[in-house]
């Protein structure tokens, strides 16, 4: 891996950074389009076509308590405590997140936000071979704890494959509504509703691209959390960090697809050295080398500043989804942090912390989108309705205000409600007073 000393060398890879999670080929589009209009228009029959098709299946769509409760039995009794523990702790922080509606009296008027949950949430899981159990705590324990009082949650089974611990991550929750399906097809049948899946209110979870996509395109018909696009880590270190933890957390990225981005930048030349001799010996013996080593070679970089001020202004323009700072004062340099998903503070809060079993959530903005959005949260699965009561008296204290304020916009049937309320209303260019005959 190279060190990247200029400014030349820096501005071509935050551009490569930046173009790395957009453009999706036109056939992709296509396809998933397609699906979608297919589900739309035939429901469960497309749903049903599309799972034979991909997942190799013709299982019955719903999964019942009792198949969870089968799979979830052949789990090793040690990894479902410890998945335990991460749902208590998970539930603890966001415990903390809720809101509460408010109201204040001033001049006549009653003014408030009343807080509500949404009533229905979809929670997509990807399934298969692949174990995510911690996409199920991540995504449903927020809801849960805001008040949602229906989940249903997607999960795919290609060729009839049931993963046991994302069947004890459902079971620890009481999730009751679990599909076995997945694909655009999932999401679509979450958005629109079919005969055996109600329609949700808002979609949740991560996928690949062709859910992301989905997601993304049934937008407005329902809300979703975020287009989540690749993994990246960012780590900001001084000479203090040592190079086999960095090099360790960088790997711990880089090893989740070919398109992660693993980012470490330092004002120690040292370091950086000592961090490219680490990256090189533990990639050597990691089983999925081959995704990690093409990561780091394509989106990977160390990045050497004249000073840690420096390596801030750039982590802010990168805006990283995990962020690590390994410096003498991680507290004190993470006040000048202004764009992240999740900040890491020293040697010892490795990102995976935060990805399982710390308790702030795992779903974070993906490719720059930490500089306007937020991790997903208990305000995710809530609505904010505002309230507003007026007697007589505030009425009058606000009338002129309103009515000058209608005229000067050109809505004259406003503009009424006002004069009605006080005895007149407008015709042509007269004012009417009702209450004196007129």
């Amino acid at each position: 891996m190279k060190i990247l000393k200029n400014q030349k060398e820096i501005a071509a890879f935050l551009k490569l950074l930046r173009k790395r999670a957009l453009g999706v080929s036109p056939e992709i589009e296509k396809a998933v389009r397609n699906i979608l209009s297919d589900v739309r228009k035939n429901g469960d029959s497309a749903v049903e076509k599309y799972t034979r098709r991909f997942d190799k299946h013709d299982l019955p769509p719903r999964l019942k308590a009792s198949d969870i409760a089968k799979h979830a039995k052949m789990a090793d009794k040690k990894i479902v405590k410890t998945l335990d523990l991460s749902a208590k702790r998970i539930r603890d922080f966001h415990e903390r997140q809720k809101e509460k509606s408010w109201s204040f009296k001033k001049d006549g008027a009653l003014l408030g936000q009343i807080i509500r949950p949404i009533e229905r949430a979809g929670v997509y899981v990807p399934g298969g071979k692949a174990s995510y159990p911690s996409t199920v705590l991540m995504n449903v324990i927020p809801a849960q704890v805001a008040g949602v009082k229906e989940i249903a949650l997607c999960v795919p089974t290609p060729n009839g494959e049931i993963n046991p611990y994302v069947m004890v991550a459902i079971e620890l929750l009481g999730v009751k509504e679990v599909y076995r399906i997945g694909g655009s097809q999932a999401v679509g049948a979450m958005a629109y509703g079919t005969k055996s899946i109600k329609k949700v209110d808002k979609i949740v979870g991560p996928g690949n691209i062709f859910v992301a996509l989905a997601k993304k395109m049934v937008f407005g018909e329902v809300d979703i959390d975020m287009i989540a696009g690749p993994s990246e880590i960012l780590i900001i270190a001084d000479e203090t960090a040592n190079p086999l933890f960095v090099a360790a957390d960088m790997l711990s990225q880089a090893e989740h697809d070919e398109l992660a981005s693993s980012v470490l930048i330092t004002d120690s030349e040292n370091l950086a050295e000592k961090v490219i001799k680490e990256l090189n010996t533990q990639l050597k013996q990691l089983k999925r080398k081959d995704i990690a080593k093409k990561s780091l070679a394509k989106f990977g970089a160390i990045i050497k500043t004249k000073n840690i001020k420096k390596a801030v202004d750039i982590a802010n323009e990168i805006a990283p989804e995990h962020l690590e700072i390994m410096t003498r004062y991680p507290e004190k340099d993470a006040e000048m942090i202004r764009n992240a998903g999740a900040i890491f503070l020293g040697q010892w809060t490795p990102e995976p912390l935060g990805d399982y079993s710390a308790g702030p959530n795992h779903t974070l903005p993906t490719g720059g989108t930490a500089r306007f959005s937020s991790p997903l949260g208990v305000y995710d699965f809530i609505k904010r309705t505002s309230l507003l009561q007026f007697d007589k008296k505030g009425f009058m204290l606000l009338s002129d205000t309103v009515e000058a304020i209608a005229d000067i916009e050109g809505l004259e049937a406003h503009a009424n409600t006002i004069r009605i309320r006080l005895g007149g209303f407008h015709k042509g260019n007269e004012v009417h007073l009702m209450l004196k005959g007129g």
